[in-house]
């Protein structure tokens, strides 16, 4: 990583903290509606938290609303994601309206605004060198793979899109994402991947060591 600059050291984490509560204020009453939405739509918790790792690889709990049922088969264990998830629930993923609690973990310091997604725990000792440079930054809300593909690229290319960011985090491109982001959840672009849910999961990348 590129030495830092006074936007990476100190002027995003301002902007991060001060966006989100702005935005969480803001949002209210949109927050408040959603979330007796989901209550009456799927039930409780109205929360869905998962601890996933974030800076540096370490492990913090995202919350975000709730997409899918608990429905289980007769020995009890979950069905498929697809099954689980809603009509409901795919209109809040494909809006992006799920992510909206993730403003709580930017004011706690455990999200930016913009960065690479959070992904699994279980992810991170599959990633090669070169993909774990994706923790040399806090893990965002939104980010450049998000606005360039999304759930829709393949892993390596969602992750060469945040390694990209890494190298060139500013002021300029933070503001670009944003920009995009919004545009993408009009159109409602790359949620998931063809014949899954959301996107399948990441078993690792031939050499490993690169």
């Amino acid at each position: 990583m590129s030495r830092p600059s006074l936007y990476t050291r100190s002027l995003k984490v301002l902007i991060d903290r001060l966006g989100a509560a702005v935005a969480l204020l803001l949002l209210l009453p949109v927050l408040l509606l959603l979330a007796l939405l989901v209550r009456m739509k799927l039930g409780s918790p109205v929360f869905f938290t998962q601890v996933r790792p974030g800076y540096q690889a370490r492990p913090f709990r995202m919350v975000k609303f709730r997409t899918m049922t608990d429905e289980r088969d007769t020995k009890g264990e979950l069905l498929p994601d697809e099954v689980r998830l809603t009509p409901f629930g795919r209109f809040l993923r494909s809006t992006s309206l799920d992510e909206l609690p993730e403003l709580l973990n930017v004011l706690r310091g455990d999200m930016s605004l913009v960065g690479p997604r959070p992904l699994l725990m279980r992810y991170v000792e599959r990633y090669s060198e070169r993909q774990y440079r994706r923790h040399e930054v806090l893990p965002g809300v939104t980010g450049w793979a998000q606005v360039n593909g999304r759930n829709a690229i393949d892993w390596d290319t969602k992750f060469e899109l945040d390694v990209y960011y890494v190298d060139h985090v500013s002021l300029s491109l933070d503001l670009r994402i944003l920009f995009l982001t919004v545009w993408k959840m009009v159109r409602r672009d790359g949620i998931s991947q063809p014949g899954h849910a959301t996107a399948e999961e990441f078993m690792g990348s031939e050499g490993r060591g690169a």
